[in-house]
C-alpha cells in the first residue's frame, strides 16, 4: 500500500498569516506544503505592479516567507508548490534561485508558464487561463523542491502533487476528483479549521488563532482533512462542508483536469479534528478552460456624509438635492446613493447616533468623478444639515478594475513545465473531454410534519457561507441535523431566497440541491456588478451575504429549536 501523502497549506491569500509557512513546517509531519496567493483582485493588483516594473508581477511575501522556511523544508524533506509566480512565475523561479544561494540551502526549482494570454486580449492588464496541476507533477516528477505557478486553479496546488507521487493518468478522473475536493477545501487555509465559521461560537476553546489545514490524501482518491497536533480552531464536517460549499455552484465542479461531482461526496468525522473525504466521482474536464480578464472600468468617486440625530432621512433628502446641481452639470455614468441606518435613538455615544450617507459615482472620465464632484460636497461644509461632516476629505477619482471571466478551447493554451534543469516539458491537454450539462435535481427528503412555528432567525437551524466569482456571488446554507435539512429543502425556495435577501430580486437566482450534504447552494448572477475590484456594493466580495441570510427572520419548527 502506498503511503498517505500529507500535504499542507500556508496561504489563502496574498496578505495572510505571514509565520504560517514556518507553523506549517515545525508543527507536524508534511509531505508537501502549498500556498495560494492568487484571487481576482489580487490578479489586478499584480498586473498594476507591472506596469511600474516589468520584473514584477509576483507576490513578493512568499520570497520573505522563503527566506526562514527554505532551510526548515529542506531539513524536513517537504516540498514547496505555490501559485505565487502570479503574473510572471519565471521572474519568481529566479528569485528563489538567487535566495537558495544567499541562504546556502540548495533547491531545485522549476515553474509552469502558459496561462498568459495578455497579448491575445487587446485592453486588458491581465487574461490569464486557469491550468490544472500535471504542469506541477512534471515538476515534482523532476525532481523540483520548490514548483512556482502562475495562474492554475487553486485546487491544482493539491492535485498536480497527488498526481505526481501516486502516478495518476489523465484520465483517472475518480481519484482527480477526490484530489480537487481536498484541494477546494484547503485552499482557503483557516476557512476550513473555523475561521468565518457560522457557528465560531462552538469552537472548543475558542476561535483565536485557528492552525492551517491539511490533507491526507491517499491513492484511491479519499483523503482525510486535518490539521496539525495542538493548533487552535477545529475541523469537524461543519468546517469542511462550509469550505466546500464557498464559491462553488452546482453538482458539477468543473476544472482544467477533471469535473467533479460534488453530489458524490460523503463527509464523515473520523476522530477529533479529522473529517474524512470519500464516495467522490469524476468526470472527464469541459473541453474549455476558464480564462480571467482585469482591465480598467474607469474612475470611481465616493463621499460619505455622516447625519447625527434627529431627522436623519430629511438630512439625507438635502444632501441629494443640495448635490443633484453639481452631479447634473456633467452627469457620471453611474450614481449611486446608500443610506446606512448605524444610529439608534437615545444613542450613549455621538457614533451610535449617526448614519451614514454613501455617495458613490462612476465614469470613463476622470474628472467627473473628482474635484468638480468633491469641491461640490466640500462646498457644503457650512451650507448643509446641522451637524455636516463626512468621514474623509474627498479627493481626485481613483482608477477602477473589471473582471471578466471567458472561455478558450484547451489545445489553444500550451502548457509547460520548466523544469529544474530548465528543460522546457509540454503538457499535452486531456485527450478526452466532456461538455458540461446541468443534472436532473435530486429528490427532496420528505417533508417535516407540520407543528408549532417561532419566528426566528434562519441562523439558528442553519449554517452558511458566501463568496464571490466576478460579477456573481454563491451563497452556500447547511443543515446541521436530518429533520433541520427536511424543513430546509422545502423551505428555503428561491422564492424564498428572494423574500429575504431583497437585492437578489430581478436578478438571475439558481438554487442547487446537495443532499449528501444536506445543503442547497444559491447564486445570484449580477449581484456584484462588475466584480470585486468595481466596488459596486459595500460587501464587494458578498462575504457576509450568507450571514446576512442567517440573521433574517423566519417562522421556525419548534421541534428544531
Amino acid at each position: 500500500m502506498t503511503a498517505p501523502l500529507r500535504i499542507g497549506n500556508a496561504s489563502g491569500f496574498y496578505g495572510d498569516r505571514f509565520d504560517a509557512l514556518r507553523e506549517m513546517l515545525t508543527g507536524g509531519e508534511l509531505d508537501v506544503l502549498t500556498g495560494d496567493y492568487l484571487a481576482e483582485l489580487t490578479m489586478l493588483i499584480l498586473a498594476r505592479d507591472r506596469l511600474k516594473n516589468p520584473d514584477a508581477g509576483y507576490a513578493r511575501t512568499f520570497l520573505r516567507q522563503l527566506e526562514e522556511g527554505l532551510g526548515l523544508a529542506a531539513e524536513r524533506g517537504v516540498r514547496i508548490v505555490v501559485n505565487a509566480g502570479g503574473l510572471n512565475p519565471a521572474g519568481l523561479a529566479v528569485a528563489v534561485r538567487e535566495l537558495a544561494e544567499r541562504v546556502g540551502v540548495p533547491a531545485r526549482v522549476a515553474h509552469v508558464e502558459g496561462d498568459d494570454l495578455t497579448a491575445a486580449h487587446p485592453g486588458s492588464l491581465a487574461a490569464h487561463a486557469y491550468l490544472g496541476g500535471f504542469g506541477i507533477a512534471a515538476c515534482l516528477t523532476a525532481g523540483a523542491d520548490v514548483v512556482v505557478t502562475g495562474r492554475v486553479t487553486d485546487a491544482a496546488l493539491v492535485t498536480g502533487p497527488a498526481a505526481a507521487h501516486f502516478g495518476w493518468r489523465p484520465d483517472d478522473h475518480d481519484r482527480l476528483a477526490g484530489a480537487v475536493v481536498a484541494g477546494h477545501v484547503l485552499e482557503c487555509g483557516t476557512q476550513a479549521t473555523g475561521g468565518n465559521y457560522a457557528f465560531f461560537g462552538e469552537v472548543p476553546g475558542g476561535l483565536g488563532r485557528p492552525g492551517f489545514p491539511l490533507a491526507e490524501i491517499h491513492e484511491d482518491g479519499t483523503a482525510v482533512i486535518t490539521k496539525h497536533p495542538g493548533t487552535g480552531g477545529i475541523v469537524d464536517v461543519g468546517t469542511v462542508t462550509a469550505q466546500l460549499l464557498y464559491e462553488t455552484g452546482g453538482a458539477r465542479y468543473p476544472g482544467p483536469d477533471v469535473t467533479a461531482r460534488l453530489d458524490t461526496v460523503r463527509l464523515v468525522q473520523d476522530g477529533p479534528d479529522r473529517v474524512r473525504i470519500e464516495g467522490v466521482r469524476g468526470e472527464a474536464p469541459p473541453p474549455d478552460l476558464k480564462v480571467g480578464r482585469n482591465r480598467l472600468g474607469g474612475f470611481r468617486g465616493e463621499v460619505v456624509f455622516v447625519l447625527t440625530g434627529l431627522d436623519i432621512d430629511a438630512k439625507a433628502d438635502l444632501v441629494r438635492a443640495q448635490m443633484a446641481d453639481a452631479l447634473a452639470k456633467s452627469p457620471p455614468k453611474e450614481v449611486r446613493w446608500e443610506l446606512v441606518r448605524t444610529d439608534r435613538p437615545d444613542a450613549p455615544t455621538e457614533e451610535t447616533a449617526s448614519a451614514l450617507l454613501r455617495l458613490v459615482v462612476r465614469d470613463a472620465e476622470q474628472a467627473v468623478v473628482g474635484r468638480s464632484l468633491s469641491g461640490a460636497a466640500v462646498e457644503l461644509a457650512l451650507a448643509s444639515y446641522p451637524g455636516f461632516h463626512v468621514l474623509a476629505p474627498p479627493g481626485k477619482g481613483t482608477p477602477y478594475g473589471v473582471f471578466e471571466a471567458g472561455y478558450v478551447p484547451q489545445p489553444d493554451v500550451r502548457q509547460v513545465a520548466v523544469l529544474p534543469d530548465g528543460q522546457r516539458h509540454p503538457v499535452p491537454p486531456p485527450a478526452a473531454t466532456l461538455a458540461l450539462a446541468a443534472l436532473p435535481p435530486p429528490a427532496l427528503p420528505e417533508p417535516l410534519p407540520a407543528g408549532p412555528v417561532r419566528r426566528a432567525p434562519l441562523g439558528l437551524v442553519a449554517g452558511a457561507r458566501s463568496g464571490d466569482k466576478g460579477a456573481d456571488a454563491n451563497v452556500g446554507v447547511w443543515a446541521r441535523t436530518e429533520d433541520a435539512w427536511r424543513w430546509l429543502a422545502h423551505e428555503l425556495t428561491v422564492e424564498r431566497f428572494e423574500e429575504l435577501i431583497p437585492e437578489s430580486r430581478g436578478l438571475p437566482v439558481t438554487r442547487h440541491v446537495l443532499p449528501r450534504l444536506r445543503a442547497l447552494n444559491f447564486v445570484v448572477e449580477g449581484i456584484l456588478g462588475e466584480g470585486v475590484a468595481a466596488q459596486h456594493r459595500f460587501d464587494p466580495q458578498a462575504k457576509a451575504l450568507g450571514e446576512w441570510l442567517r440573521a433574517r427572520h423566519l417562522d421556525l419548527p419548534e421541534a428544531l429549536l
